[in-house]
Order: structure tokens, then C-alpha cells, then sequence
């Protein structure tokens, strides 16, 4: 038996390197385009041949100066940025959560860049739906900090202009003359990300103004590609606090998706009843073919009418037996008519099937067929779809931010510009099914956590879950910096904020805002759903360096350390850490017990069992392993020595040889 095969692997702690996830997506298409090369440690790496991928794609590759490129000082920087992994982790807090061990909802404070990179692994293509309302690039908005490793006098050869640091700082004021750059570089690598987390048939929908609205095209078409733009919405808010040559009512949506081939027609809000036409003109598509109608058929025609022989002008319709003869509006006997019928299979189950299951190709209800005045036959269906406008009324921003205001008991807002519930409910209502996952990672005061709770509540669709990312903005830092039409609105937040003796972030006015609009939706409905949401906030890693680089620690210094692991980490901490490395979802129930006096944390009936404790006894192993979980996880100084951790391994090849055995 090989010795590598009794060795536990060691969990790699960091973020997902998607450098090396798109190296394996081009390896599946085009494996003898990958090669090998040293890393900076003299360890092999895989590869790309550029010029074995040239080859293969030769006819494909544009040459010269001409070819069409759409890019902006930094650009570069944010797309090595994007692919960066970075050391950090999510920590629980379950004492700011509500219904932690229960619910399906996540509430994550910190940068949404680093948070969608920790999220890559856990989240990939599972979610349906993204709505995000960024920072508009007007020169007020809050702050995002990116390293995107640009010098100032990189930026001062490439634009002529220079910064104090090479730090991007996307606080969008007149003295940062880079903010439009800025702006693209902040949506671009976090755009980047969210596409990888979104599903085959998943949509996100973007919130903008006039000033970047043709820039953020530009960048989701190189992102989702060109064919998966699905529409620019406009919501007309009827309202303008904007003064100039003319009055702007509007605010745009970007719509765009991951593949269009898999994108239905959008449900119908209404589900009212239409009719069309059962027949068309004979022809090859249609060809002429006989079905016979029962006594009964509704007839709208005054009593006595009767048709026989041919009727109709285009579509001919030709009666081969009997006769329409209307009584009461009804047929009065059977008759048998030959015509270009659209829906024969459907009229057939209609008429001499099961009528309730009855359903068109796009799974709309048909409630009934009948002829008309004139003898033609007409279908009744139910609209379950339909192809929305692009102009859009979701109410005032007024509305929108007096009802937030009431919703804290406030005569006025305590947050700038929040967007219409009414908003997300119709995207929600359009495009998910029951189960779906929803992400908001600019989600400011947590309207997309309330629209979805009244989407549960009030409709036919259930459980839609959702991932909520803000950065913890500080609001007395933004107080200071506000200009003056955003002064009122900071106060008014922070005035809030000290009459519950809670610290002065956006999040904060989020997690409380999710908190009434649970208890006001059950209130007014009674209806038995998720109000909770899990609060992970982003950190430093768990783990201390050594465990990164322990060739490059002295040696005296490893005897200085107890643990690889920070002194301050607990166990859920840990557990959390693992279900990120492991690429697990944050949601899933969990339990923790005490067996022969060590913690025993069990994930998801068994996706992950975890102990985090020091000199685990055999016997404990063997009762995880008799478990049978997929994964295993334990401290890697929970062994003595190697002989320990083979122990271990072989304990597990004999009594669950399928779990995959990892320690930190």
C-alpha cells in the first residue's frame, strides 16, 4: 500500500485561485495546450502553451491593431485582481442572527470582492438570480477599497494623471480624477465573480443612472457575452430632484443572463384568461386534417344558426359530417370539420381526456375551446407567461423611502434612495421557481431580503433563499464626507442607530430593517416561512501563518506556537472556515455533541463531520467513521505524530474507505 494513500491532505484555507479554475476549463477543451512551469517555490504548476492555443484557434484570433477592444486604465490590474485568492475567512455570529440553527438565509458584512471570492467554491452555478444597485458614479457614494497593485506613476504614464498611493479608493470625489476608471475596475472584477456564482439559467438584473449606464453595458456584454442581453429596463419613478435642461423620471435596469438558450418566457404577474385561434390557413406547416366536436361544445351563436358545407375565408373550414347547429350556445349535435388545426393533440385531450392536466408548450392552463359566431374554433388559456414591457412602474423613489420610514417607526428615511420592494418581487415572481437562491451583494438596506419574504409569503412560489453582502460602511466617516443633500438622511440613520444602542454602519440599518419587515410580513399574514438570516462576518483566516509557510518559519519560532490555529477561533469558527474550503453551502443544519468528552460537530446529516479537539481517543475516531460521512475533518496536532495520523487513515479505509479525511 502506498504511503500517500494513509497521509491526510491539508485543507488549503484560502479563497479559490480562479486562475487556476479557468487553466482547467481550457485543459477540458483543449488538453494539449497545457503544459508545465516552476512556481515561484520551484514547484511544478500546469500551464498554458499560448502558442499551441493559437494554433488551435488560429482561424479565431484577431491580429494587428484593429481588432475592437474595449478597456480603461487598471483594467488588467482588476482582472488579476479578481483571479487572486486571498487568506481570509467568514466567521458566524449567531448572537446577531435570527433563528440561526434554522434558517436559509445569509447575511455577510465585508467587501463584497473578497466575499464573492470566498463564496466561489460553496455557491458555483447555484445561484438563479442576482440584483445589485452598485454606487452610481456620481461623486457621492460610499467607499470600496481595492489593491489593484497600480503605482502612481503607472497610472500618471498610462493617463497623465497621479493619486497619493496605488491603493484604488472609489470614493467618487472631484480630486479623484481616475473615478470613472475607478468604477469600471470595481464593477468589472466584482461582475466577474458573480458570473461564475450564477446558474445555466440564472438572470441579474443591475440598477443604474444615465452617467455609467452605456459603460456597465459594455462591460456585461464582454462578461455574459453579447447574446446573453436580455433587456434595458426603465423604471419611470415620475419624479426628478434634479434640476438641468431637462427633468430625469428614470433610472435604467440592466438585464442580462448566464445562457439565453436556457431562458424561458417570464411567468405572468396576472394570470387572467386570453383567447387565440385554433386554426390557420392549410398549408404545410398546417396541414388540413378532421376532428370531431362533441354535443355540447359551446357555440356563441343565437339559436338556430346552422353552418355546413365550406365557411371561412383564409382559414377554410370544411364540414365532412353533420352540421353547427347552436341551442342555448352549444352544439346540438356532434360534427366533424376539416381545417388547419393548431392544437388537434390538445383538443383532443380537451374534448375526450383529462381536460384538468390540460397544458399548452409553455405549460399555460387551457381552460376551454369553443366556436365563435362564425363557426371558428377558438382556445381559452390561462396566461402563466408573457414577455413584460421594458418600461417599468414600480412606484416613486418617495414612496419607496416613505415606506421604509414607516417600517421604523420614523418620520423620515434612514436610508438614501432605497429601492421599491415592489421592485425585486416582480424580477422574483418572473424568474424563480420554488427553492431558487437569490444574491444581492451591494445590498445597502436589505430591500431584496424583504421583497423576497413577502415573494414566500404571498405567492405561489416558495423558499427562495438569499445571500445578502454589504460592506460595513462607516456611517459617521460618511457624515463627514457628505455632501449636503446626504447629510439629513446620515443623521437621521445614526439617530436611529443610538436609540437602539447599535454601532453606526449600514449593516446594521440592513439586519434591523430584515428584523421589522419579518415580524410586520407575519404579522399581516400568519404565513408559516423563513424569517431568519445567518450573520457571517468576513475576517482575517483562522489560521496563523506558520500554517501557510512553515518552510519559511524558523524553527524557534514553531515552538513558540501552541496551535497553527489563532488563539481567538472557536470551533464554529473553524467549522465554517472548512465548509468554504470544502466548497459547502453556509445554510445546511448542524448539530454538536459530546462523545467520551470531545466535540463532535455533524453537518447536513453527514456532509462534513468535524472535531476540532486535541488527543481525539481511537475509540471516538471509529464511532465518526462507522457514521459513513462524506468528509472528515480534525486539528492537524489533534496526532502525536505521523504514525497517529496513519492510524487514522487506515481506521477510515476500513470502515468508510469513501469519506475524504482533511485536517487544519
Amino acid at each position: 500500500m502506498e504511503k500517500r494513500n494513509l497521509i491526510m491532505e491539508k485543507m488549503k484555507m484560502e479563497s479559490a485561485n480562479i486562475t487556476d479554475m479557468n487553466i482547467d476549463k481550457i485543459a477540458a477543451l483543449f488538453p494539449n495546450c497545457i503544459t508545465e512551469t516552476a512556481d515561484e517555490n520551484g514547484k511544478l504548476k500546469k500551464a498554458i502553451n499560448f502558442e499551441m492555443l493559437r494554433a488551435m484557434l488560429s482561424e479565431d484570433i484577431a491580429e494587428g491593431d484593429e481588432a475592437y477592444e474595449f478597456t480603461w486604465v487598471g483594467k488588467k490590474a482588476a482582472i488579476a485582481e479578481a483571479n487572486r485568492p486571498i487568506r481570509k475567512t467568514l466567521r458566524p455570529c449567531p448572537e446577531e442572527s435570527v433563528n440561526w440553527d434554522t434558517t436559509e438565509n445569509l447575511y455577510i458584512e465585508g467587501d463584497n470582492l473578497e466575499v464573492l471570492k470566498l463564496l466561489q467554491e460553496s455557491y458555483l452555478g447555484k445561484v438563479k438570480m442576482i440584483y445589485i444597485d452598485p454606487p452610481y458614479n456620481t461623486g457621492n457614494d460610499f467607499i470600496y477599497r481595492d489593491d489593484f497593485a497600480v503605482s502612481a506613476d503607472d497610472y500618471a504614464e498610462e493617463s497623465g494623471q497621479l493619486d497619493e498611493n496605488g491603493n484604488r479608493l472609489f470614493k467618487n470625489t472631484d480630486s479623484n480624477g481616475r473615478f470613472h476608471s475607478d468604477w469600471c475596475s470595481m464593477i468589472y472584477s466584482r461582475l466577474m465573480l458573480a458570473r461564475n456564482l450564477l446558474a445555466d439559467d440564472g438572470v441579474i438584473f443591475i440598477s443604474i443612472n444615465d452617467k455609467e449606464v452605456n459603460t456597465l453595458k459594455d462591460i456585461c456584454i464582454e462578461l455574459f457575452g453579447g447574446a446573453n442581453f436580455l433587456a434595458t429596463l426603465i423604471w419611470d419613478k415620475n419624479h426628478s430632484a434634479q434640476a438641468g435642461i431637462f427633468k430625469v423620471y428614470h433610472e435604467y435596469i440592466l438585464v442580462f443572463c448566464k445562457n439565453v438558450d436556457n431562458i424561458s418566457t417570464p411567468k405572468s404577474l396576472d394570470h387572467d384568461l386570453f383567447e387565440a385561434g385554433a386554426m390557420k390557413k392549410v398549408s404545410g406547416r398546417h396541414p388540413a386534417s378532421e376532428f370531431t366536436f362533441p354535443v355540447g361544445t359551446r357555440f356563441d351563436a343565437p339559436d338556430g344558426t346552422e353552418i355546413s358545407g365550406e365557411y371561412g375565408d383564409t382559414e377554410k373550414v370544411v364540414v365532412t359530417k353533420g352540421r353547427l347547429l347552436a341551442k342555448d350556445h352549444k352544439l346540438v349535435e356532434e360534427v366533424t370539420l376539416q381545417a388547419g388545426f393548431t392544437q388537434a393533440n390538445q383538443m383532443r385531450q380537451y374534448f375526450y381526456g383529462d381536460k384538468e392536466t390540460l397544458v399548452d408548450s409553455q405549460g399555460q392552463r387551457i381552460v376551454e375551446f369553443y366556436f365563435n359566431s362564425t363557426g371558428k374554433i377558438k382556445i381559452v388559456k390561462e396566461r402563466s407567461v408573457e414577455s413584460p414591457q421594458t418600461t417599468c412602474h414600480f412606484g416613486t423613489q418617495g414612496a419607496a423611502s416613505t415606506e421604509l420610514a414607516s417600517l421604523f417607526d420614523l418620520e423620515e428615511c434612514p436610508f438614501s434612495s432605497p429601492k421599491p420592494i415592489s421592485m425585486i418581487k416582480e424580477f422574483a415572481l418572473r424568474f424563480l421557481n420554488d427553492g431558487d437562491t437569490v444574491l444581492d451583494f451591494f445590498s445597502g438596506s436589505a430591500t431584496t431580503a424583504h421583497s423576497l419574504m413577502q415573494v414566500n409569503a404571498e405567492s405561489n412560489i416558495k423558499n427562495i433563499k438569499y445571500i445578502l453582502v454589504q460592506i460595513a460602511e462607516d456611517l459617521d466617516e460618511s457624515l463627514r464626507q457628505a455632501q449636503k443633500d446626504a447629510v439629513r438622511t446620515l443623521e437621521v440613520g445614526i439617530e436611529y442607530l443610538d436609540s437602539v444602542n447599535k454601532p453606526h454602519t449600514i449593516c446594521e440599518i440592513g439586519k434591523e430593517r430584515i428584523r421589522r419587515a419579518g415580524a410586520k410580513i407575519k404579522s399581516e399574514t400568519g404565513a408559516d416561512i423563513d424569517y431568519g438570516f445567518r450573520v457571517l462576518k468576513l475576517d482575517d483566516t483562522n489560521m496563523q501563518e506558520v500554517y501557510y509557510t512553515p518552510a519559511e518559519t524558523d524553527q524557534q519560532m514553531l515552538l513558540g506556537f501552541e496551535s497553527n490555529i489563532k488563539p481567538d477561533r472557536t470551533d464554529l469558527d473553524l467549522l465554517f472556515g472548512c465548509l468554504l474550503d470544502w466548497g459547502l453551502p453556509l445554510s445546511m443544519p448542524y448539530s454538536s455533541e459530546q462523545i467520551e468528552g470531545v466535540t463532535v460537530h455533524t453537518y447536513n446529516d453527514g456532509d462534513l463531520i468535524a472535531c476540532f479537539d486535541k488527543a481525539i481517543p481511537e475509540s471516538v475516531i471509529k464511532t465518526i467513521a462507522k457514521r459513513q460521512p462524506l468528509r472528515v475533518v480534525f486539528r492537524d496536532d489533534s496526532f502525536s505524530d505521523s504514525p497517529s495520523k496513519i492510524n487514522v487513515s487506515e481506521i477510515f479505509k476500513m470502515i468508510s474507505p469513501d469519506t475524504r479525511v482533511k485536517v487544519i
